[in-house]
Parts: C-alpha cells; structure tokens; sequence
C-alpha cells in the first residue's frame, strides 16, 4: 500500500494552524479526565477525590508530558539539531517526542502534585497508569498522520510504501527509493505500538486495576509491559537517524525500556513482599 498524503494541519483557527498531532494529545487528556472519574468512583479512598483535584491531575501530567516529553526527545534522539537549532524544541507541532522523557516529566509532575494534596506518590501512580496507555495509543496515531518512525522493510501486506518526492534530501528512508520514485514496503511500526501500547496494554492495566492491590502493584505492571511492548516493537521499527546505538541491533528506544521492565519488576516484588509481611 501507498502511504496517503495525509495534511499534517487539520483545520485553521483564524490563520492559526491545529494540527492532527496536537488533537491527538488533547484528545488523550480528555479521555484521561473522563476515565479517572470513573476511577476515582471505586478508588479506595474515593472520598479523597473530587473534579477540581482530578482536573488538576490530569493538568500537572499534561504539563510533564509535554515538558518531559519534548525534552527527552531532543536530548535523547535529536541532540544534533538542538545545538544548531535550539528553538526546535518549542516545535511540538512538527512532531518528536519521546516517551522515556515524558514519563520522567510525568513523574516530576506527579510528585509536585503529591505534595500539594498530602498524597502518596505511588498512590498517584497507581491511580493514573490505567488511563495512560490511550494516550500513548493516540500519540502513536498522531506520529502515523504525521509520516514518522516508520520500521524495516516487510513482504507483509500491510506494509506502507512512502513516496520518496516527500522525503527530505537527509531522510534515511531515502536509500529504500526505487526507480519509481517510492520506497520498499515499510512495518507500519506506529500501528504496532498503537496497538500494543495503546489498545493491549490500556486492557492489561485497566482489568489489573479492577481488583484492590498493593500500593505500587499497578505502577509496576504498567512499566513492566510497556518496557516489554516497546522492546519488541523496536526490533521491527529503524532506529532513530538509521543508527543503531550499539551491537549493530540495540535501539536507544531498547536502551531506555530495560530500566523500565526491571523497575516495574521491582516495584512488584516490594509491592506484594510488603503485602505478604502485613498479613
């Protein structure tokens, strides 16, 4: 299939552009505020909760989303560009953010927000991470429209063939090009990440979250399979610039997912061992 030439820019709001990138955050926040209501509805402290503090929540996380997210991106992956280009970090809207660093904004934010409201960190956590994972779903959607982080080439019939007259003379998807002026068949990998952490991990983390469990139980689950997610989908996916950061296979995506499956980890053994010894 040819990848469609799809507008970047979905409306105008007098000469302002809104891009599909940005609705897909927004849209994120809103079916965070809406989802967190219904858990705030069974939470064990449901009392302690109300819309004005879940409003904030959902306030404070998108701040560290974006702020960590953005952040993240141009230290971890696009570094080059900052130091020629340092207003490109303010350029949410062409796209490029990275989830490790919008996770570490996500738990400053939550911190703070923890402080202000006298509430455990892990309780916050353990409170949000449900609801996270369609926001990255819908990220994902947004890096589709926008034609970025595509995977390796595929014999697969769903694989995306881009037009080579929309790449840029650095792109390097530029040396999967043929003669006819598109390249090799490519893993549509921000459909696989849509649907693994966005779709699968929403319904692992959600039905966890049904039954009580120990303070951190749900953190960890949610980084345990996320960190999984993402460090199988990073094996099909090319890496960012088309280097690989070492062994001629690791990703810095795989780098920074290790650290997550093993925090999840053990945020889940505290979490039950702290159980067990209370009983």
């Amino acid at each position: 299939m040819v990848y469609p030439e799809i507008d970047k820019v979905a409306f105008h709001v007098w000469k302002f552009p809104v891009h599909w990138y940005g609705i897909m955050y927004l849209a994120g926040f809103i079916i965070a505020f809406k989802l967190l209501q219904q858990r705030a509805k069974h939470a064990q402290h449901k009392d302690d909760w109300n819309t004005e503090k879940i409003a904030d929540l959902v306030f404070y996380g998108a701040l560290g989303v974006i702020i960590g997210g953005r952040l993240g991106y141009v230290l971890f992956y696009n570094f080059d560009r900052l130091m020629v280009d340092w207003l490109s970090v303010f350029r949410i809207w062409e796209g490029g953010m990275s989830f490790h660093g919008g996770l570490l904004g996500v738990v400053v934010a939550l911190w703070l927000f923890a402080r202000r409201y006298k509430f455990g960190l892990f309780t916050i956590t353990d409170f949000a991470a449900p609801v996270t994972p369609l926001g990255l779903g819908l990220g994902r959607l947004g890096n589709f429209i926008n034609g970025e982080l595509w995977g390796k080439p595929t014999d697969l019939p769903w694989g995306m063939m881009l037009k080579c007259k929309n790449l840029s003379v650095t792109d390097h998807l530029r040396k999967y090009c043929d003669i006819n002026g598109i390249t090799k068949p490519l893993h549509p990998s921000q459909l696989y990440e849509f649907f693994l952490e966005g779709i699968v991990l929403f319904v692992v983390v959600w039905f966890f979250a049904k039954k009580p469990r120990p303070t951190m139980a749900v953190s960890g689950v949610f980084l345990v399979f996320y960190g999984l997610f993402r460090f199988l989908v990073e094996f099909i996916r090319l890496p960012d610039g088309g280097k690989y950061f070492a062994f001629g296979w690791l990703t810095k995506g795989q780098l920074l997912s290790v650290p997550m499956v093993l925090i999840g980890g053990l945020l889940l053994w505290l979490a039950y061992r702290r159980q067990a010894v209370s009983v």
